[in-house]
């Protein structure tokens, strides 16, 4: 039981962390890697986890970006909608 619990909530985040979460893990990683102490196969297990979650932090900021952009589209298109129909009607 508590497997199921734990793939339901706490499983699936790891695969599609948030963006601080993905952030934090890839900060430890950077730290993990810039100790020496690690093997070179433990270096490139590291080196794919933090290049993995590079993407997914680069693919969280493009869609904030996105929803970003598509926002301030909208608010401008509405101030720019309304001076344009005033004029259009006089």
């Amino acid at each position: 039981m508590s497997n199921h619990t734990k793939g339901a909530g706490q499983n699936s985040p790891a695969k599609n962390p948030p963006f601080e979460e993905a952030l934090q893990k890839l900060e430890a990683v950077v730290e993990a890697m810039e100790s020496d102490d690690l093997p070179l196969e433990t270096l490139l297990a590291k080196y794919e986890d933090g290049a993995k979650l590079v993407k997914i932090c680069q693919e969280k900021l493009a869609e904030a970006e996105l929803k970003i952009q598509q926002l301030e589209k909208n608010a401008a298109g509405e101030m720019k909608l309304k001076p344009l129909n005033l004029s259009e009607e006089e």
